[in-house]
This record gives structure tokens, sequence and C-alpha cells, in this order.
């Protein structure tokens, strides 16, 4: 499956499958390893088991990085309703203002960053959705971009405060219908709708029971306390990959992010106990 069939049309002809290209850019990701080492690392792993291989230079692990066609996830087997939780993390990148700090030893101005939007499913634990943006775009208006990557049924959605308002209710109610449950967190200023005598909205009732009992009280009677997890995801990214992206431009960070969203993934599943009945 590395090499690529001979195409009948004009232009270039790719050496080396997509498929091979991913799994050399998962082998990087994995180790923490460089362009080159990774280079170094498949050729000693294909003179060891006697493969009459070539491996890429790096410089062409680079450039098939950008814009990469992953090959198609397979499909959960769980076929109950999808309980999703949200969140975001920042990412740092290899800009400008570190090149001055480890070169000059000149204070850098600022640091760059991408943002990484997680989807979490909160009864298999899988990544189910997922986006790698610039920092400079708010988490409601990415919402529906992820919505779009979740099929099946659909019953729970849980985020932070930052998803409040009514973009996320129009986004969801759009792709999911009415009848999804919301629990997202309303600000301490926050007050009901004008409409809430008539037709109560959702982020009524969650006003009206946090003023009633308390914000830890409703945290538990709505499940929002499950926020733990999303936040245990996101800390498992940061331990297993790192705080930082490897590549240069942002085609290539999201490459990456979708990888290690794919061997993330890989990990939860061998590491879940499946249960079978004996009698």
């Amino acid at each position: 499956m590395w090499p690529v069939p001979r195409r009948t049309t004009p232009d270039g002809q790719p050496v080396y499958s997509d498929y091979a290209i991913e799994m050399w850019l998962t082998l990087r990701m994995v180790f923490r390893q460089a362009l080159r080492q990774t280079q170094g690392l498949m050729r000693s792993i294909s003179k060891r088991m006697r493969l009459d291989t070539t491996v890429p230079h790096f410089t062409i692990m680079s450039r098939r990085g950008n814009g990469l066609s992953l090959a198609p996830k397979t499909a959960s087997e769980t076929t109950k309703p999808v309980q999703l939780f949200v969140d975001s993390t920042g990412l740092q990148i290899f800009g400008e203002g570190e090149w001055l700090e480890e070169k000059h030893t000149t204070k850098s101005k600022r640091r760059a960053w991408r943002n990484l939007h997680l989807g979490l499913e909160l009864v298999s634990g899988e990544i189910v959705c997922s986006e790698l943006t610039a920092d400079d775009i708010g988490d409601p208006n990415l919402l529906p971009g992820l919505l779009d990557q979740i099929g099946g049924p659909f019953e729970k959605f849980l985020a932070d405060g930052a998803y409040d308002g009514e973009p996320t209710v129009r986004a969801l109610t759009e792709h999911f219908g009415p009848l999804i449950e919301v629990t997202i967190p309303t600000p301490k200023n926050a007050v009901v709708s004008v409409v809430v005598a008539q037709k109560p909205r959702i982020r009524d009732q969650h006003i009206t029971e946090i003023e009633a009992h308390c914000r830890m009280a409703w945290q538990k009677s709505s499940g929002y306390n499950q926020h733990s997890r999303i936040k245990t995801q996101i800390g498992r990214w940061k331990a297993v990959i790192g705080h930082k992206l490897k590549a240069r431009t942002l085609k290539n960070h999201q490459t990456e992010a979708k990888i290690c969203v794919r061997f993330l993934n890989r990990m939860t599943e061998l590491g879940r106990p499946k249960f079978e009945r004996n009698a």
C-alpha cells in the first residue's frame, strides 16, 4: 500500500501513497521526532525487516502533509445517541518570536498559538469531532463545522460558558432539531428572557434552577460536572503529544491535529474493556 498506482493523465506522479505518508507522520507524532529523525527511524525499521522499499526524504513528508487526505476512520460500534462535550485549548507554534528568542536571545513580543477544538463523546470516551484554527476564531463560530462531523442520532450537548448565546442554540437546532438537551452554564449576571412566562427557553430554565438552588447543585443535576472528562482528554493530549505543534504552516498543523486525534482514539480503544456474556 506504500506506492501509488501509475496515473494515466498528465502532471506529476507521486511515488508514495497518502496512507504511507499518514503512517510516517503518525510515527513522528507518537515518538515526538523531527521529520529528519523520522526518516532515519523508517530506514532502520525497513533495514531490520529486510524490506525492499524506499523511504521518502523528510522534505517530501513536509510537502505531502499540507492538506493530506486521511483514510476514512472506522465507524464506532455503539449505536447509542451521541452525548457531546465540546471544549478548546491553545497549542503553541514555532513562529518568528521563538526564532528570535532562540537565535539572538531577544525577548519575543508575543507567543503564537493555534486553537484546538475537541468534541468528546461521553459514553465511549472517543473524540468524534475536532478542528484546528487560528487564534482569532471564536468557539461559537466554529460549532457548525464540528457538528457536521457527527453522524447518527444526537442526544445531549454540553459546553462551557464560551458557547452561551443564541448562535449556539440555533446551530444545534438546525442540525438536530428542537428536542436536543443543551447544558451550558450561564454567567453570574445572566437574566431570563422576556418570554419566560409564555415560552421559557432552555437558558431560562438553567438560570431559574441556579438561582433557586446554587451553581454546584445545578452542575450535579444537569450533568455538567462531567466537564472534567474533556479536561482530562486535553491533559492527555498535552502529556502524550505535547504543548506545541511541530509543523510551520496552518495546513500542516491541521494535518498534525487530525493524525493525533486518530491515534489518541486508538489508544482509548485499546484500553477500553469489552464485556461478553458467557451464560
